[in-house]
């Protein structure tokens, strides 16, 4: 096959792997800070995760963006997804018992080319 279907079938490959790249660059800059990795790219009905960590008595459900600019990264995480990331740890945290007595956040971990991460903490969304 050639063509425009090729090149965007190249790009997309491209794309995971960019994404799975920075996941893991994600959970190393998480663990230096001491926290744990519970999961990677855990599937949960209401979404997915991309890491599920633990620090302290919290339970972390941690978004991670990389675009060209690291302000624009941060700025990719919607109020919907936001939304929807709490349901899908408050399913995990109902799940498995060792962590209901956890306190329940969302972070976002915003990576951008040439810039060190910039972990944002207890996300707030109106609505």
């Amino acid at each position: 096959m050639t063509g425009p279907r090729l090149d965007r079938r190249a790009r997309g490959g491209a794309a995971w792997r960019e994404g799975h790249a920075a996941e893991w660059l994600a959970a190393i800059w998480l663990m230096l800070t001491g926290h744990r990795i519970l999961a990677f790219r855990l599937k949960t009905p209401q979404g997915e995760i991309d890491l599920l960590a633990h620090k302290g008595r919290e339970l972390i459900v941690v978004e991670v963006k990389r675009r060209r600019l690291r302000d624009a990264a941060e700025l990719a995480l919607t109020p919907q997804q936001a939304k929807r990331l709490l349901a899908a740890g408050e399913a995990v945290r109902r799940s498995r018992p060792a962590l209901r007595g956890q306190a329940l956040r969302i972070d976002l971990i915003a990576l951008a080319p040439g810039r060190l991460p910039r972990h944002l903490r207890r996300l707030a969304f109106d609505g």
